[in-house]
């Protein structure tokens, strides 16, 4: 087929998984074209495997300190180029738009009545899984962003609903099982500045805190280790860590999880998916939260031990054998398929 994927460019976690999505649909055969939106293109970083791909403004979230900043996120918000974008995306010859929570392509493909695929973990809030209350337009904003008619949602856990594994980088699973280093914890809190991240670890100097997130260049204080942006070295750092502290994001989590390294979340606040995430990380008893950066919380969640790992399964494949056998009414059957292989890995 010829899939048009669109990536929603906000979040690394969005590039992760569909990184892993677009390599596997290509390498089954299918021609894939890829539209980035929501960051600017020199801001984006090791995007080289979706090439060819364009990046179009799209829409975006404002948060400042830690919390949704809804006021400046309406006023960088330009709905006649969005629009503009939209009607001018070119989709003769397109037989699949999968979507990973990037709206450009999924209002194209329903102006052009194409099936869509929604990717990603915002499409398991489709189904009954832990949510948190919210307000009307935090609820109608995370249902209604980039809506698809197929839903590919991912989760920690089934629920008992037809959401797939969460998606694991394929070097996890090729690096194998490595041996923590005792006192070494990730840190990644993108949302926070560095400042405020600084006192809140620097009293726990019996720990090695390798903190990613507003930080530019890589520099040591003390017990404090802060990391620029790169992809292999926070996977490194992530599979040799004792824990992760981080925002309730979802990618990180479920990398963690299937490592069996234990977490600390903390949710950005006024941001329903992420204090879903939290919600749902408490309920399933899988870590501990926090809703500011609280010594205390940590202090406790230091001497918690670590997780078995959850191994989860290579989801990307069941996802890509389902998109390719065109069976969108049968969902249930690779996603219960991908679940019976978790602890295989």
């Amino acid at each position: 087929m010829r899939i048009l994927f669109g990536v929603q460019g906000t979040g690394n976690g969005h590039i992760s998984r569909s990184r892993e999505l677009v390599s596997c649909l290509r390498d089954a055969g299918h021609e894939v074209e890829v539209i980035i939106s929501g960051r600017k293109a020199e801001e984006l970083k090791e995007v080289e495997v979706f090439e060819p791909y364009r990046v179009l403004k799209g829409m975006t979230l404002v948060t400042h300190r830690g919390r949704m900043n809804y006021i400046d996120t309406m006023f960088q918000l330009d709905l006649a180029r969005l629009m503009n974008d939209v009607l001018a995306l070119e989709m003769n010859g397109v037989d699949l738009v999968v979507t990973d929570f990037e709206p450009v392509t999924s209002m194209a493909a329903r102006l052009k009545n194409i099936p869509t695929v929604g990717f990603g973990h915002q499409y398991a809030f489709r189904y009954r899984v832990p949510m948190a209350r919210g307000n009307l337009f935090e609820r109608y904003t995370l249902l209604n962003f980039a809506p698809a008619r197929y839903n590919a949602g991912l989760h920690w856990h089934h629920f008992n609903e037809p959401v797939f594994p969460p998606v694991i980088p394929a070097s996890l699973y090729e690096a194998g099982r490595r041996e923590s280093v005792s006192n070494k914890i990730l840190v990644y809190l993108p949302f926070e500045e560095v400042e405020d991240i600084r006192r809140f670890l620097m009293p726990f100097d019996r720990y090695d805190f390798y903190v990613y997130g507003k930080v530019r260049e890589n520099r040591d204080e003390d017990h404090l280790h802060y990391r620029g942006y790169s992809r292999e070295g926070f996977l490194q750092d992530l599979q040799e860590c004792r824990g992760v502290v981080c925002n309730a994001g979802f990618e990180l989590p479920g990398e963690a999880l299937h490592l069996g390294k234990k977490l600390l979340l903390r949710p950005l606040d006024g941001q329903i998916e992420q204090e879903s995430n939290a919600l749902a990380l408490h309920e399933l008893g899988y870590g501990m939260t926090m809703h500011q950066l609280d010594g205390d919380i940590l202090r406790d969640w230091l001497l918690k031990p670590e997780r078995n790992p959850m191994l989860y399964s290579r989801t990307v494949q069941y996802i890509t054998e389902w998109i390719s056998r065109g069976d969108w009414e049968d969902l249930e059957t690779y996603v219960e398929a991908a679940w019976q292989d978790c602890g295989q890995a």
